[in-house]
């Protein structure tokens, strides 16, 4: 991804980081007890401290969260600078068109269930985000499944979804120990 998005994006991002907003307790998302496991505000609000992540209440308990985040770390295996982020993932300018306006219409701006900015809180608009996509669809790489695979990840290297499927399926998930990242 580093070597194959615009120098200047990368610059600009390397330089402010990202910042991801999210809402919860709008009209549609996950709630604020199901995404930090607790019914207890303290027990939230003392979380987002510790974690650098600004909360506010709003009307009718809905929560608004910010953070900003590095784009570009060092992997602590390698040494090597590799984009991790969900700035493209995240952002509003991947919705379906008729759900964003709709969102947009019932909420606004400050209540779309997520949306990213550049980290010195620039919004981004429609053209780097279809341009980070663009790069990461010419890096994608799609694997036909069948019973019995297993895939292992390293998930500051490589970036990692699915798409759309039918029928059943099993996971099973195992993580190592967290690392700290440092920016590049």
């Amino acid at each position: 991804m580093l070597r194959d998005l615009p120098a200047a994006l990368v610059n600009r991002f390397e330089r402010h980081g990202w910042q991801l907003h999210r809402t919860h307790n709008g009209p549609v998302g996950v709630t604020w007890q199901q995404a930090f496991a607790t019914e207890d505000r303290a027990e939230l609000e003392l979380y987002c401290k510790e974690n650098g992540i600004s909360c506010t209440w709003g009307p009718g308990g809905t929560l608004r969260t910010s953070r900003v985040r590095p784009a570009v770390v060092r992997h602590p295996g390698s040494g090597e600078r590799v984009w991790f982020n969900q700035i493209a993932f995240l952002n509003e300018w991947t919705m379906d068109p008729a759900v964003r306006e709709y969102l947009l219409f019932e909420s606004g701006p400050d209540g779309l269930p997520f949306n990213t900015l550049c980290g010195d809180g620039t919004s981004l608009d429609r053209a780097t985000v279809d341009l980070i996509n663009e790069v990461y669809e010419a890096h994608t790489v799609r694997e036909p499944w069948q019973d019995g695979d297993v895939l292992v990840v390293d998930n500051l290297r490589t970036a990692h979804s699915r798409d759309p499927y039918q029928g059943e399926r099993r996971v099973a998930v195992a993580l190592a120990d967290p690392v700290t990242v440092s920016r590049s």
